[in-house]
C-alpha cells in the first residue's frame, strides 16, 4: 500500500485544493471559491466483473470514478474528483463511519495560504467542502465525501480525499453500510452497457435528497 506522507496528509487532509491560488472572479465562485461547471458523467449502472462481494466499494483514481458493487456481476458508477499526482495511495479498507453534514475544519496551513477561508464550516453549510455526507476510510485521514464545488468532478485537485456531487454521495451513503470494504485503486476497469441508476428508492429517501443538495440545482 502506498500512502503519502503524514505531513502531506494533515496539510492537505480532505481535499481543500481552493485554498491555495484558485480564481475569484469567477461568476460562479463561492465567497472563497472558484467557478466553471463540471463536465463529469451522471452516475449509471454499468457490468462490472469482479472478484469483489456486493457492497463493495471499489474507487478506481484512474477511471475517476467509484463502483458500488451489486449483484449479478453490475455496478453503480459514480463520476469522483481524485487526488493529484503527488497525493497518491492505495490499499484495502473498511469504512469505519459515515456522517451527515458533517463540520470542516481548515488546518493552520491552510489558512496561512488562504486567509479568507473560515476558522470551521459547519455542517449544513452551503460552502462545506465536504458537502451533505462523508464515509471514513479505515484509519486512514481520508474521506469520500460531497463538494461544495460540484465543478470540479471528474478533475485531479485532491490532497488525498474522494469527492463526489453531493447528490451522488447522498446515494452512496444511504446505500453502504459502516464496515464494508472500500479498496482504493489506480486500476482501470472494463465497464459496458451502462444504464440509468435511480436516485431514490422510496418517498422517504427522496425528501430526505431533497433537503440535503441545497442549492447547487442537482
Amino acid at each position: 500500500m502506498k500512502l503519502v506522507s503524514l505531513k502531506s496528509l494533515i496539510v492537505g487532509v480532505c481535499a481543500v485544493s481552493f485554498a491555495v491560488g484558485l480564481p475569484a472572479d469567477k461568476a460562479a465562485a463561492q465567497s472563497w471559491g472558484w467557478g466553471s461547471s463540471s463536465k463529469a458523467e451522471s452516475k449509471h449502472i454499468v457490468s462490472f466483473k469482479t472478484r469483489h462481494t456486493p457492497g463493495t466499494m471499489v474507487v478506481s483514481f484512474s477511471d475517476r470514478r467509484l463502483y458500488y458493487v451489486l449483484k449479478g456481476k453490475r455496478a453503480i458508477s459514480y463520476p469522483i474528483a481524485v487526488p493529484k499526482a503527488d497525493a497518491r495511495w492505495s490499499g484495502n479498507f473498511r469504512m469505519t463511519s459515515k456522517r451527515v453534514d458533517p463540520t470542516w475544519t481548515p488546518t493552520p496551513s491552510m489558512r496561512r495560504k488562504n486567509p479568507k477561508l473560515p476558522l470551521v464550516v459547519r455542517g449544513g453549510d452551503p460552502k462545506n467542502p465536504l458537502g451533505v455526507r462523508a464515509l471514513y476510510v479505515g484509519n486512514t485521514l481520508y474521506r469520500i465525501h460531497g463538494t461544495d464545488a460540484p465543478w470540479l468532478i471528474g478533475e485531479a485537485v485532491s490532497h488525498g480525499c474522494v469527492r463526489m456531487f453531493n447528490k451522488d454521495v447522498v446515494d452512496l451513503y444511504n446505500r453502504a453500510s459502516v464496515g464494508s470494504k472500500i479498496v482504493v485503486t489506480y486500476n482501470r476497469f472494463k465497464t459496458s452497457n451502462p444504464t440509468y441508476a435511480s436516485y431514490s428508492r422510496n418517498r422517504k429517501r427522496r425528501a430526505n435528497f431533497s433537503r440535503s443538495v441545497f442549492n447547487f440545482g442537482f
